[in-house]
């Protein structure tokens, strides 16, 4: 890369740290480290919550899976219809209430509507699930950095994770948000200017769409996904993407934590109906920078020996470095560094407020000032070992990355089975629920082991639903405890639906959004189908 390119990074990295400073002075405990002293705006909020989702590895893996992966294509689109169905579920059922206790790990409700033994668990899995799932996540895209960048690998790891780690123990969630509305501009331009110079040189949308072959034009599978083989079923991801995504913006902390930095609860409610409507745009964006790359892959040898099909995701990172002029070249790298700080720093947050709120502060009482330091630490402790974790995990990664998702699948759904019978039931304790929990996690195992036709997501679905079943049968005969003595942390129970309407117009509109990216997705199928 020239000069110029590195000059465009360096001012990025940084402006961060800086700003970081800045939106962190004045700190003086964990609410505002952990949640930005509940007072951040909801758009804010929004943004980083979407910002969050448009990762590194999503940046260069959707635009691969549509142009070259095999049975790839515009299918990737029928990931995203689930998610205002979600948002509305999540507004509903969970992020209000737990705004309501003005709780800071999500985790801790489990303690108040089920005692000490429900929140350890599900806090250590999220520990150890997100800490892993991170490292696996930083490790693949410094893969692809490196390329771009042309740096060793485990220079771009290090780089990544170092001006992560500062910036995320200086400024705190204020940092994490705010970097992340940065992050989320530099993204968005850096998808229009990848999609604008391969549109230019192949001569308009319509000339590309004539280049990708026709089976990669559907947007929609109909199958079931249960039992038929298929790996993109409309039916699987509508069914237990909801289920995944309900759990995902709902139970786990890396998400949550900003939802509760709203300034109220119509606020949380007003940041979760902004993901719902942008993350549709955003996947849209994905998806036609796959057919710019794939188009111009057609028509460029020397872009196809520099892009094998066994290393599909260097499409995104070898497009920028051969073919963007100097200057826009470092922008791109920005914006590819930019989505994978953006799920760091998250991740390190939250494991860093899961850690100290439900571990370390139950068994040591701190000062204000004492908990501020130590959590800070704390993110400093995760940031160097999900970067140690990273150069640990090698050439797993690969294959391993598949089987995270697959390993959130499998508990999400008994996860969040666990704070639906919590928030909706008085009679459920805690032996019940957890014999809900081991329930749907073994089935969602025995799928996994012995059933592999069935689609992985349904298994957020499957899970959910044994875990709520056999709670509620547990529930007859295992004891519980007093309903009135849980009843303040139900939503029957709590009086939140006096204080909010448990439906308003937000809800509304984002069901009609449902209808309508559902009924877009349909024409293009029909009008691309046709067309091809």
């Amino acid at each position: 890369m020239a000069f110029l390119d590195w000059s465009v990074i360096t001012v990025y990295l940084l402006s961060l740290v800086v700003m970081s400073a800045w939106v962190g002075r004045g700190q003086t405990g964990q609410d505002d480290y952990y949640v930005g002293g509940r007072n951040l705006p909801w758009w804010a909020v929004g943004v980083s919550t979407m910002a969050t989702q448009t990762s590194a590895v999503s940046f260069i893996s959707i635009p691969a899976f549509v142009a070259l992966k095999p049975e790839g294509g515009l299918t990737w689109i029928q990931y995203e219809l689930a998610v205002p169905l979600a948002m509305i579920a999540t507004s509903i059922l969970l992020l209000p209430l737990f705004r309501k206790l003005e709780l800071i790990s999500v985790y801790e409700y489990l303690e108040l509507r089920f005692g000490p033994a429900m929140r350890t668990l599900i806090s250590a899995i999220f520990l150890l699930s997100r800490a892993f799932g991170t490292a696996v996540g930083l490790y693949a895209s410094a893969i692809v950095l490196a390329v771009a960048m042309q740096w060793p690998l485990w220079a771009t790891i290090l780089l990544m994770g170092v001006f992560t780690a500062v910036y995320d123990v200086v400024g705190g969630m204020k940092a994490v948000v705010y970097s992340d509305v940065v992050q989320a501009v530099i993204l968005f331009v850096g998808i229009f200017v990848c999609i604008g110079f391969a549109a230019k040189d192949l001569g308009g949308i319509r000339a590309m769409l004539d280049l990708i072959p026709a089976e990669r034009l559907n947007t929609l599978d109909l199958s079931l996904g249960l039992g038929d083989g298929s790996q993109t079923p409309l039916w699987g991801f509508l069914v237990g993407a909801f289920f995944l995504y309900v759990s995902y913006y709902g139970t786990d902390q890396s998400q949550a934590q900003r939802e509760l930095s709203a300034r109220d609860i119509q606020d949380t409610r007003r940041s979760l109906f902004f993901n719902g409507y942008v993350r549709f745009p955003l996947a849209s964006l994905y998806l036609t920078l796959g057919i710019a790359l794939g188009a111009f892959y057609v028509t460029q040898a020397d872009f196809q020996e520099r892009v094998p099909v066994d290393l599909m995701d260097y499409l995104v990172p070898v497009f920028v470095l051969q073919y963007l002029p100097d200057g826009v070249r470092g922008l791109l790298v920005a914006a590819l560094l930019a989505a994978s700080m953006s799920s760091l720093d998250s991740a390190l947050n939250s494991l860093s407020a899961v850690t100290m709120r439900d571990f370390v502060e139950r068994r040591w009482m701190l000062s204000q000032r004492a908990s501020l330091w130590y959590g800070r630490l704390t993110t400093l402790g995760w940031g160097a070992l999900i970067t140690m974790f990273a150069y640990g995990v090698g050439g797993l990664a690969d294959t391993v990355i598949e089987a995270i998702n697959k390993v959130g699948s499998a508990v999400y759904g008994p996860i969040l089975a666990a704070f639906t019978v919590g928030v909706l039931s008085r009679r459920a304790g805690t032996a019940a629920v957890f014999a809900g929990v081991v329930a749907g996690v073994a089935l969602n195992l025995c799928l996994w082991v012995a059933y592999p036709s069935v689609f992985w997501m349904w298994w957020n679905f499957l899970g959910w639903i044994a875990a709520v079943a056999v709670t509620g049968i547990a529930g007859w005969f295992l004891p519980s405890r007093p309903p009135a003595e849980v009843a303040p942390y139900t939503l029957s129970g709590s009086g939140l639906f006096r204080e909010i309407p448990l439906w308003s117009r937000g809800e509304t509109a984002m069901l009609i959004y449902f209808f309508l990216i559902l009924g877009i997705v349909v024409a293009v199928d029909l009008t691309l189908g046709a067309s091809a």
